[in-house]
C-alpha cells in the first residue's frame, strides 16, 4: 500500500461552479499565505477558460489530500520495454 498526497486547490468559475486543480508533487508544508498568493496569481492570469468563461476565477479553498493506494498489478514497466 502506498500513501499518495496531493495539494488540491478549489476555485469558483465565472458561473459560480466549483473547479479544482490537483498537484501530486506539490511541496509539503506550504503556508496559507503562500497558497493564497499562488491561487490569487492563477485567478488573475485568466489563463484557463472554456465556453463557460474563466475556470479559476475565485479562490475558495486549499487542502492537502492523502489517499491510500493498493496496487493489484502494474504492467507499466513492461510496456515501456
Amino acid at each position: 500500500m502506498t500513501t499518495v498526497k496531493t495539494l488540491q486547490l478549489t476555485f469558483l468559475n465565472d458561473k459560480g461552479k466549483k473547479k479544482r486543480l490537483s498537484f501530486a508533487d506539490a511541496a509539503e508544508g506550504l503556508s496559507e499565505s503562500e497558497v493564497r498568493t499562488a491561487m490569487a496569481e492563477i485567478a488573475a492570469s485568466n489563463a484557463f477558460s472554456d465556453k463557460e468563461g474563466d475556470l479559476y476565477k475565485t479562490p475558495q479553498a486549499a487542502e492537502y489530500v492523502e489517499r491510500s493506494v493498493t496496487a493489484l498489478f502494474d504492467d507499466s514497466d513492461e510496456k515501456s520495454k
